[in-house]
């Protein structure tokens, strides 16, 4: 048994079908990365496992469980944490209210870099002591220092044992922590393998990740 398990889910923006029979699986101590470009389905696909929108059928489990329909923060307590791509910082609060951090705890939400930001809504779903963590673009509009700051973080998290799924526009950098790699076009899944099985497919790469 997967700690994650989707099989077949359909999900909709009001009347627009958006994601087709999706089905994948996550191994506990595991980093998948789901790949593809603008519109593929890469968020909805983490927001409807997250709870923030019901499936219109298939199955998600979480250790066995079922959780479609249950609510993002029942998802939350059974632990899955999802760190949005918008990073949901409340910015008139400090660090320390976000988060309880040591470090320039007393800082504004909103003085924080762009990376920094990041890197704290990533440690606030660490300290929920989540089981899964959901990254949606956690590398989005940050300098390219950054982003190798924040790969390498994501390094260490996979090396102590995470359970990590990202979504990402950067190929190369999720590629450089990925243990498996799904990619999706349209709302459906067109590949499954690992980062090599997919440098040894160039018309996936270029067809459906320009690359």
């Amino acid at each position: 048994m997967s700690l994650l398990e989707i099989e077949a889910i359909n999900s909709f923006y009001g009347d627009s079908h958006i994601l087709f029979d999706v089905s994948l699986h996550v191994e506990q101590n595991e980093v998948v990365a789901l790949l593809g470009r603008n519109g593929a389905g890469k968020t909805t696909t983490l927001r409807t496992i997250m709870g923030v929108i019901a499936p219109g059928s298939g199955t998600i489990r979480l250790d066995g469980k079922p959780i479609q329909g249950r609510p993002p923060y029942e998802i939350a307590r059974m632990g899955m944490q999802l760190v949005p791509e918008e990073r949901a910082i409340f910015g008139a609060l400090t660090v320390e209210e976000n988060l309880r951090l040591a470090e320039r705890r007393r800082s504004g939400g909103r003085s924080l870099s762009g990376g920094e930001q990041q890197m704290l809504a990533i440690a606030r779903a660490l300290i929920r002591d989540a089981r899964i963590i959901l990254l949606d673009e956690p590398f989005e509009g940050l300098a390219p220092l950054i982003v190798r700051d924040l790969v390498r973080v994501s390094r260490e998290l996979a090396a102590q044992g995470r359970t990590i799924v990202v979504v990402e526009q950067n190929v190369v950098a999720a590629l450089s922590f990925a243990d498996r790699v799904y990619v999706l076009n349209n709302g459906h899944v067109v590949f499954e393998g690992t980062p090599d099985d997919l440098h040894r497919d160039p018309a996936v790469m270029k067809a459906h990740l320009g690359v």
